[in-house]
């Protein structure tokens, strides 16, 4: 039996059913779980101090594409919308493939670890060149994250009138195959899971409705979650309008895409009949603030979704329309578009945070996570109150308001992830190397 002992925290936010806030207490880890919390613990094992420290759950990650952390910036995409964004990088991302579905895996995933993330999806639906989902898969079992990598794919290119060109899209019956593959090879659905596959065909405008009726079916057939991009920005809708007749929530609900075991990224463009579909439906959502203000797709209706009780994760989305991988940053922003929209009492720093905790969790299904609570998995994030950006903070639990950005230590599955703002799990340092220069490369 291995016991950790967090001691003497500022305070805690639990994130539990009472969203308790506990000050001056303790954390007690035994074999991965949560044992205990509350004042004076005593423990036999290792112990860290956390005085002068916030502790809250490790936040969760619902959307992302973290091959993209190696085209950040990219000359010609920098100021796109998205159909244009698409088109200048589908041919970049076709040079890729196994070292680079790794390294860029590494990079994004060691980026939101430093941000106090313990839980990422990832929503790879591009294989060029033998590139497999177990690259990424790899790369997070080797940092020590927990992972939800999901089984992307694209079909329709544009000889068929798609968006993508031709040499990324793949033949259906070969994508359903591959799909059975990775799940019967890498789900765990266990309690404490650190690997759970989805399956996830790219979206309406990169697939057939074929493939997104057989992806729902096979998913249930094998109890995994479902995800696609819908509803982005006004190309989206008029897609959807122009090749379906309807709108992207009618599309969903026709393919079987809605319930609690599917969470659509973005969903910009959902009007109030789509918002009361996904709360009935209990169908997720993971809104990504920063990608949509910088592909210019508009502000998600968030307050509107979360008062009608529909489910709302964050996501940092691609490093190519980010080009940020910090899901503190990811909340921050979050709350300050809701209050843009709807005022400034619209969304308080507390609620963000839960999004980007206990939120996030349950859109991916893991009520094991995303909460601190005596038997849920112990995942963690200590932050440093005693830095420079929130000296003078009188609440300490409105961090998104003053920082810090970054955690001091992150523990996943009571692994130590983060030690002192380092990544202690891999060399840093050499993957960056590595990463640049097969970013050198791709523009060579």
């Amino acid at each position: 039996m291995t016991e950790i002992l967090l001691k003497n925290a500022d305070l805690i936010l639990t994130m539990d059913d009472t969203r308790q806030e506990m000050p001056g207490a303790d954390i007690l880890i035994c074999d991965g779980q949560i044992a205990e919390i509350g004042r004076g613990l005593q423990t036999q094992g290792d112990i860290h101090d956390a005085t002068g420290c916030l502790i809250t759950p490790g936040l969760v990650n619902t959307h992302h594409h973290l091959y993209q952390t190696l085209t950040r910036a990219v000359p010609g995409g920098q100021d796109a919308l998205l159909f244009g964004w698409l088109q200048t990088l589908y041919p970049i991302w076709a040079r890729f493939g196994p070292d680079e579905m790794f390294t860029s895996a590494q990079i994004g995933l060691a980026e939101l670890a430093l941000s106090g993330c313990s839980l990422s999806s990832d929503h790879l639906y591009l294989y060029p060149n033998g590139a497999r989902l177990e690259d990424t898969i790899a790369a997070a079992s080797e940092l020590g994250m927990r992972f939800q990598p999901t089984r992307g794919a694209m079909s329709i290119g544009e000889s068929d009138g798609g968006l993508p060109p031709d040499s990324l899209v793949e033949d259906e019956a070969a994508i359903l195959n591959d799909m059975i593959r990775v799940v019967d090879a890498f789900h765990d659905p266990s309690e404490g899971s650190m690997c759970r596959v989805g399956l996830a065909p790219c979206s309406p405008f990169s697939v057939s409705r074929d493939l997104m009726r057989d992806a729902a079916l096979l998913a249930r057939d094998k109890g995994v979650m479902l995800h696609t991009h819908l509803a982005e920005n006004d190309e989206d809708i008029a897609y959807s309008q122009a090749q379906f007749g309807c709108r992207p929530g009618q599309y969903a609900e026709d393919l079987g895409w809605t319930g609690a075991d599917v969470w659509h990224a973005h969903c910009v463009k959902l009007d109030g009949a789509e918002i009361d579909l996904f709360s009935r439906t209990k169908t997720g959502v993971a809104h990504c603030p920063c990608s949509n203000c910088r592909l210019g797709s508009g502000i998600a209706p968030v307050r509107a979704m979360r008062d009608a009780g529909v489910k709302v994760g964050l996501g940092a989305d691609g490093s190519a329309s980010n080009d940020n991988g910090n899901l503190m940053l990811e909340a921050r922003q979050a709350m300050l578009l809701q209050r843009v929209a709807n005022g400034a009492d619209a969304m308080s720093a507390r609620e963000a945070l839960e999004i980007a905790t206990r939120g996030g969790a349950d859109v991916l299904g893991r009520p094991d996570c995303g909460r601190l609570m005596p038997g849920k998995r112990a995942d963690i994030a200590v932050w440093d109150m005693r830095s420079i950006e929130s000296a003078g903070s009188w609440d300490p639990a409105a961090l998104l308001l003053a920082g810090p950005m970054t955690v001091k230590h992150l523990f996943v599955e009571g692994r130590h992830i983060v030690r002192d703002g380092q990544i202690a799990t891999i060399d840093l340092p050499r993957v960056i190397e590595r990463q640049n220069a097969l970013a050198l490369a791709l523009q060579a």
